[in-house]
């Protein structure tokens, strides 16, 4: 792959794909809405504590997602995306879409919080889109990045946060010992 390529906006969005955001978008408003017009509306609690739990990981995890980006993924000059370098690092060090499982992990804890039939029938497909999202960027990280990003697909799960943080606990661990010796 030449330059030329590598560097080419291959992947700026379609219309379609802004109005399906732009649904998407008013789907995650109505459920924003809902939280606070139906919040705990089964009265399950633990469910609700659940939800504030994922609600607060999916923040971190979003948040150290985009810093660990920034810092390590060497975004072009005047532009925070995409990358011109692979990330993999911090949370992309323990699964390869941080950012897309944030948000769908935010999606999920609206469900869990406000807990009314709406806001699932409003979650469930963007959450569907995001998935297909993530697989249309892996296709465009295969292009640009080729063997380096298949290699890393095959140390890092794609959303598997408890196989991740093992596969990376243990990497790091091995290059502690390698600098050990």
């Amino acid at each position: 792959m030449d330059e030329n390529t590598r560097d080419r906006p291959d992947s700026q969005p379609s219309w379609g794909e802004y109005v399906i955001s732009a649904l998407g978008g008013l789907c995650f408003l109505g459920q924003v809405v809902l939280c606070f017009t139906s919040y705990n509306r089964l009265n399950l609690d633990r469910v609700l504590y659940l939800g504030w739990t994922v609600l607060a990981a999916a923040l971190l995890m979003g948040m150290s997602a985009r810093r660990t980006f920034e810092e390590h993924g060497g975004s072009a000059e005047g532009a925070n995306w995409p990358g011109t370098s692979l990330a993999a690092s911090g949370m992309y060090g323990v699964v390869r879409h941080p950012i897309y499982l944030s948000f769908a992990l935010v999606i999920l804890a609206l469900m869990l919080i406000s807990q009314h039939w709406l806001s699932v029938l409003l979650g469930l497909p963007w959450m569907a889109y995001l998935y297909l999202s993530m697989l249309g960027q892996e296709r465009i990280n295969l292009q640009r990045y080729g063997e380096a990003y298949r290699a890393y697909m095959a140390e890092v799960p794609r959303l598997n946060v408890v196989l991740g943080g093992l596969r990376h606990w243990r990497r790091q661990r091995a290059h502690a010992a390698k600098k050990e010796t």
